[in-house]
């Protein structure tokens, strides 16, 4: 066996040597080797796995810890090979524990002499005395203890050798047990950075949608992350923790950094020269009457002008938010020193936004969350159509409200207008809604859809409009109940609600435990369109907001949406008499659709 002293690995030569060694597999961390030096000591082995090595799976499944303490080994071993220390690596696979076990049991010298009371006589006679005993002279352990020590020695040896911090840029097979890398890698997660982004852009229950990953393996996931913050320069937030509606506001807006990259507005910082202060296009400081001394001051002060309409604001606030970004970051200028070419070179960039990585992200990511990307991917003609005509006003606004002197849209023609057949479902289709939709379980999700159905059918409520409203808004009046929906125009607008529809709303509210009167006062708050309330006997290892949730509250515009297009699409699948063009009408339907029914269609 190789001497005891163990040569020193220069900083030069140990580089190289960690790079060689983490070409296979999995890499060794610094866990692996701190639960190995408490498993050759003998410290509790549960206490030890929840600590170092928990992502590799659970103590309880003990034929895995084995397995693992012996992949370990094996791993161990093999470095040691590779660098020509076969005498270590002989050393790393043995067990101390099983080096004369029957010795390893039996007391020391020390501890025979006193629990026999021979402290007075000699160490040969107590020698001799022993081996009467045992058999033996008590030597077994002690060269446990020698192993045990040599162990140690080329354990830190090693890890000088081969450990080496986890890097944002790694790959997660490198780190995490193959089964569960796989699984993410799977997923589109091809980094420990990319997992980082994922779990924060997602945040509370991050992996649902990723196969193979439940909560147990998820939690191991994020313990292990924390644990490397530091040497991945990446932290989790949080609302990792927590269900979105625990977490702060200022929590969330914590996760993104301000600064000169793809950002939402409010976070964004121009460069010097690119914030609009000086642009080339602005007009004398004096003229201007809006509160604005640069660019994004001017798009939210122009937003802000439309305060009747939230979802005109969200609009409008969305298309000059893009322009912005990437007139300063791919066109180099300020919006305010943007010509009629910048316009063009624009209207073909939303035709395919590139790189995708940088200007592209998942649909409904929410500002707070780092993979919100300012497009989910190439605009329709439509939607291109609809972003010059909106850019169009904000910069009429910002003339003829003395910011600007002159729109470099001014003079560009509008994206043709393609005309599209009117989407609309006729009497026959909504027949066959109907009784798809009485065929529907009676859960409280279906409740709240067949509602919806004739909410919107027998209104013409917008989707927004329908989610938002409240059994506030609802009024008896002489000629029967109507919705009050806002303001339009200097108009206060009033919805008459169907003595049919009234019925449906009663049942409704029924179901959710609210009283059938819609302007009953127990009512009071309530919203006209409210969440699931038997997700605790229907899913109970949903989250616990889900489980207990409010009859009264309302919910996100993306629930209902989500559910509608489940629900034409189930329709049109069902419809197996229907003609092929049928079928295709119902299953493209959405809510829009149906605020354009054909007279008659509710008889």
């Amino acid at each position: 066996m190789e001497n005891q002293h163990l040569p020193t690995i220069s900083p030069e030569r140990s580089a190289a040597q960690k790079k060689q060694a983490g070409v296979q597999g999995q890499r060794l961390h610094a866990g692996h080797f701190a639960f190995m030096r408490a498993v050759i000591q003998g410290l509790d082995t549960r206490q030890s796995w929840d600590r170092y090595l928990r992502l590799e799976g659970e103590h309880d499944d003990i034929r895995h810890v084995r397995r693992t303490i012996q992949r370990i080994r094996d791993e161990f071993a093999s470095a040691a090979r590779r660098h020509a220390r076969h005498g270590i690596a002989r050393l790393i696979q043995l067990d101390a524990d099983r080096i004369d076990e029957r010795a390893g049991k039996l007391p020391t010298l020390d501890e025979f002499a006193a629990e026999r009371g021979l402290e007075e006589f000699s160490q040969a006679e107590q020698l001799d005395f022993y081996r009467e005993v045992y058999g033996i002279a008590p030597t077994g352990a002690a060269r446990r203890r020698r192993v045990i020590a040599r162990q140690l020695e080329a354990l830190r040896w090693l890890e000088e050798l081969v450990a080496e911090p986890p890097r944002a840029q790694d790959p997660p097979r490198s780190w995490i047990h193959p089964d569960i890398a796989a699984r993410l890698e799977q997923a589109g997660i091809d980094s420990l950075e990319a997992l980082v982004l994922r779990i924060n852009g997602v945040g509370y229950r991050w992996w649902a949608g990723i196969p193979g990953i439940g909560i147990g393996k998820a939690e191991r996931i994020v313990s292990w992350l924390r644990a490397q913050e530091s040497s991945l320069g990446m932290t989790l937030g949080p609302h990792v923790d927590q269900p979105r509606q625990q977490t702060s506001t200022s929590d969330l807006r914590q996760l993104v950094k301000g600064g000169t990259q793809v950002v939402p507005i409010e976070k964004f910082v121009a460069p010097p020269g690119l914030d609009g202060a000086d642009g080339r296009f602005r007009a004398p400081k004096e003229n201007c009457r809006i509160p604005a001394t640069n660019d994004v001051q001017a798009i939210f002060a122009w937003v802000e002008s439309k305060a009747a309409n939230a979802s005109t604001r969200r609009s409008y606030l969305k298309e000059g938010e893009r322009f912005l970004l990437w007139a300063v970051l791919e066109r180099g200028r300020a919006l305010s020193s943007l010509e009629a070419a910048d316009c063009v070179a624009y209207q073909a960039f939303m035709t395919d936004p590139q790189p995708s990585a940088r200007w592209c992200g998942p649909r409904g990511r929410e500002k707070w969350s780092p993979l919100w990307r300012p497009f989910e991917g190439p605009l329709s003609d439509a939607a291109r159509r609809h972003a010059a005509v909106v850019l169009k006003n904000l910069f009429s606004y910002l003339v003829s409200n003395g910011y600007l002197v002159a729109s470099p849209w001014q003079e560009l023609a509008l994206p043709a207008q393609q005309k599209q057949p009117r989407q609309q479902l006729s009497a026959a289709h909504w027949q066959r809604i109907e009784r798809f939709a009485d065929s529907l379980a009676a859960t409280s999700a279906n409740a709240r859809l067949v509602f919806a159905l004739q909410l919107i059918g027998q209104t013409g409520l917008r989707l927004s409009e329908a989610v938002a409203a409240k059994l506030d808004d609802v009024q008896r009046t002489p000629a029967g109940m109507i919705l009050l929906t806002g303001v339009r125009e200097g108009k206060e607008r009033r919805v008459p609600l169907p003595p049919p529809l009234l019925s449906h709303l009663a049942r409704y509210l029924e179901s959710r435990g609210l009283h059938p009167d819609p302007v009953n006062p127990a009512n009071a708050g309530a919203y006209l369109l409210g969440p699931a309330l038997d997700v605790h006997e229907r899913a109970p290892w949903s989250p616990q907001h889900l489980r207990q949730a409010n009859a009264k509250a309302g919910i996100a515009v993306g629930t209902l949406r989500d559910q509608f297009k489940t629900f034409f699409t189930a329709c049109a699948k069902a419809a197996t008499d229907a003609p092929p063009e049928d079928r295709a009408a119902l299953e493209a339907a959405s809510a829009s659709w149906l605020r354009r029914i054909s007279a008659g269609a509710n008889a």
